[in-house]
């Protein structure tokens, strides 16, 4: 673990937080790191939200009412410092053709990749409850067009299929063959997830998955 200066430290959506600062690593996209306020609180896991070639380096955070740490890191701001472990982690997009999908801010890692231009071929799926929770939706849209598909369960929105990711698969007649699959979000989102696109016939080993706590 290394301490860096923080960068920035902003409210991006209601109760997820930026957390900015300057790159001392290299990094594969897809990565995460441990960070950390101070030695006297367990790092958590986090996936870093930038490109690979930026000169920062960005996380992405839910403030638990709970959460020890996320309470800690809200407080902080320019010029305080964190202690952040160097990237490690394996999930990391190799194939051409690849869909992404992710609910909240489990969005972070395929932003990284976006950012760094992995992958030729994207489908992305991203899942949230309201409008304010889409994460980088214009940027995304703005790239990807029809390839980027936000699905809301709550708000009614133009452009966006009304309904979790799960809907979404389950709507489609057959998924493309030769496709890997990366599934970023919590546990009960990966599981069903995975079984939905076993059972359309998708192999196992062309599903991915990284589970957010």
């Amino acid at each position: 673990m290394r301490k860096i200066e923080i960068v920035e430290n902003s409210l991006i959506a209601p109760g997820i937080f930026s957390l900015i600062f300057d790159r001392k690593f290299d990094f594969i996209p897809g990565q995460v790191i441990k960070l950390t306020s101070d030695a006297s609180i367990p790092p958590r896991m986090y996936s870093i939200a930038s490109g690979m070639d930026e000169p920062i380096v960005r996380i992405i955070y839910d403030l638990k009412p709970e959460g020890l740490l996320t309470n800690a890191l809200k407080t902080l701001k320019k010029g305080d410092s964190i202690e952040v472990s160097e990237p490690f982690g394996n999930f990391i997009c190799k194939s051409a053709s690849a869909w992404w999908i992710a609910i909240g801010t489990g969005i972070a890692p395929f932003y990284s990749m976006f950012r760094s231009g992995s992958c030729e071929d994207i489908t992305l799926l991203h899942g949230a409850r309201q409008k304010e929770f889409f994460l980088f939706s214009e940027e995304l849209a703005a790239s990807l067009g029809n390839n980027y598909i936000p699905c809301c369960s709550g708000d009614k929105m133009p452009n966006t299929f009304n309904g979790r990711v799960t809907d979404y698969i389950k709507s489609l007649v057959e998924l493309p063959a030769g496709a890997t699959y990366y599934l970023c979000g919590s546990a009960e989102m990966v599981v069903e997830m995975r079984d939905l696109l076993i059972s359309k016939g998708v192999r196992f080993d062309a599903i991915v998955a990284e589970i957010y706590f």
